[in-house]
């Protein structure tokens, strides 16, 4: 039965939808023609600056009403928060309290290596992994997945389940876990006690080296194939002609979901929405650009 409280909440997430498509200049609002204040003015005319007072508001607005609308939406379910090399330490420390504030988890936090993630480095990851599939993933990960696919798929092993509930560490994750970290290319938290259902992989800078969007492909993808919903998110401007919007563009973004802006407080909102929406639909692309709005409300 459809409350009022659920319709207070739907109310306002969309009013979060509006917000972000009005601040981040992306979302439902981006195709709208111009308002009456703007129409007369010459072609030649720049158009006026944001207003800092009405942006600064409305980050406070949605910073205070952000936690009470994601409340439950995460209810004992884990996030397993992997960091690629240069995300920012705040927007993971503000993505991991609002995380907290949906009633989920972080069973812990990955950092991807500098080599992980570099295509000169192809190397070396390929012969790690073809190693770990011989020895711990035989049967598990497809013995022809290309390198970076494969790679993905062992960090699922490690650190993911395809149990909503989550999945205790195994010998074999753990294995794999110390395998990858071992060769430098992640660095581990000190404990694990579990592997999460969902998978929050948060970008850092913008990679332009040749094969570097390949690399983030494949590592997306093979996360997927091992757990139960992945979440991509960057800054608003890795959005469209970024990293992100890039990686929208590839085969491999139809299997996970994908949030620009969460340099803003409605950004990691929607985060913590796409999340959710992840634990029975994947794929999506959300946020400042994202082509199906600005945040999930399904």
């Amino acid at each position: 039965m459809i409350t009022l409280r659920h319709h207070l909440l739907t109310i306002v997430a969309v009013f979060l939808a509006l917000a972000a498509g009005i601040v981040l200049g992306g979302g439902p609002l981006s195709d709208v023609g111009p308002t009456v204040a703007t129409a007369g003015r010459s072609a030649e005319e720049a158009p006026a600056a944001a207003d800092p007072a009405q942006a600064a508001y409305t980050e406070e607005f949605v910073s205070v009403v952000g936690p009470p609308i994601v409340a439950g939406r995460l209810e004992d379910r884990s996030v397993a928060v992997v960091t690629v090399p240069g995300a920012d330490e705040q927007h993971v420390s503000a993505l991991t309290a609002l995380v907290e504030a949906a009633g989920g988890s972080v069973s812990a936090r990955y950092d991807l290596g500098a080599d992980l993630v570099d295509p000169s480095q192809k190397s070396l990851v390929d012969t790690l992994g073809s190693q770990l599939l011989t020895q711990q993933a035989e049967g598990v990960v497809a013995a022809d997945a290309p390198t970076y696919d494969r790679m993905g798929q062992l960090l699922g092993l490690a650190v993911a389940s395809k149990d909503e509930a989550g999945q205790d560490v195994t010998g074999r994750s753990r294995a794999v876990a110390d395998a990858i970290a071992g060769a430098g290319l992640m660095a581990l938290p000190s404990e694990v006690s579990q592997r999460s259902p969902l998978v929050l992989l948060v970008l850092g800078e913008d990679a332009h080296d040749e094969g570097a969007d390949a690399v983030l492909a494949g590592l997306a993808g093979g996360l997927a194939a091992q757990s139960v919903g992945v979440v991509v998110a960057g800054v608003t401007a890795d959005g469209e002609a970024g990293q992100l919007g890039r990686l929208r563009g590839d085969p491999a973004s139809a299997t996970v979901a994908s949030v620009d802006g969460i340099d803003t407080e409605a950004g990691r909102v929607a985060t913590v929405f796409a999340l959710q929406r992840s634990l029975t639909t994947p794929g999506g692309s959300f946020g400042a650009s994202g082509s199906d709005g600005a945040v999930p409300l399904g």
